[in-house]
């Protein structure tokens, strides 16, 4: 039997990425773990997300690459509207239609948004969306690569969620919520208008139970791997004007 491996390969600038199938599994005790570098810049996420690679890594630590398998996805087909949900979608819908105080928006205030998906929750020290995260995640959303999906009450930013939007997939990142249910508005915003420029699919890295309550699902990394190479070069996104898109709307064929 072959010894498992254990060691990952430090990545200078320059150097590519190793093939995704390298990558360490479940006896490493690191499983989807590739590869470290000191190297953050825009274009090596962008060739990092190309490939179905994501950056995931504490303060003080080197930049650690991952390519998890199996691979959390989100169908935009498959999205579930609880009841809770919709019933909240609804008061949304009726703000959208009557300039009332909810409004839904994309792209108002990015920077706002990664920040409050990196502020400490749940009584949980320290964050992975350290201030280099941050600083090349809003390098790309400069570069109309990194979008935030937002829920504004009363001109105060109450939830959204952010990712990378490539070809015709989305690499979903973060969400947060200052008020209830307020993230799963906003995912619900970005699955519709996603949805309605042919993406089928959001990548959610990592399995938990909240996303498979939303419809997500594992699939294997070369299913993954399949799908992207399908969409990763198909005509981009290209507007993101679409302010206050009423996500009920699109699921129950509602007439605006």
């Amino acid at each position: 039997m072959a010894a498992t491996r254990s060691m990952i390969p430090w990545l200078e600038q320059n150097d590519p990425f190793p093939a995704v199938e390298t990558a360490l599994t479940e006896e490493s005790g690191f499983p989807g773990l590739l590869a470290a570098s000191a190297d953050l810049s825009p274009d090596r996420l962008v060739n990092a997300y190309r490939q179905g690679i994501f950056p995931w890594f504490s303060e003080n630590q080197p930049v650690l690459w991952w390519s998890t398998d199996p691979r959390m996805v989100l169908p935009t087909e498959h999205f579930v509207i609880s009841h809770s949900l919709k019933k909240k979608l609804r008061q949304i819908h009726k703000s959208i239609h009557t300039g009332g105080p909810w409004k839904l928006k994309f792209d108002a205030d990015f920077g706002q948004v990664i920040k409050a998906c990196a502020a400490p929750r749940n009584h949980i020290a320290g964050t992975w969306i350290t201030d280099e995260i941050i600083d090349n995640y809003q390098k790309l959303h400069e570069m109309g690569i990194a979008h935030s999906s937002e829920l504004w009450y009363e001109n105060r930013l109450v939830g959204g969620a952010y990712g990378i939007c490539l070809g015709k997939i989305f690499f979903g990142e973060s969400m947060f919520a200052r008020v209830r249910d307020a993230s799963k508005i906003a995912l619900s915003h970005l699955v519709f208008f996603l949805k309605m420029n042919g993406v089928k699919m959001i990548d959610c890295q990592q399995e938990t139970a909240h996303l498979a309550s939303l419809g997500a699902r594992p699939i294997s990394r070369a299913d993954f791997t399949v799908h992207l190479k399908s969409v990763i070069d198909l005509p981009p996104v290209t507007s993101w004007k679409s302010d206050n898109l009423c996500p009920l709307c699109s699921f129950h064929t509602i007439s605006r």
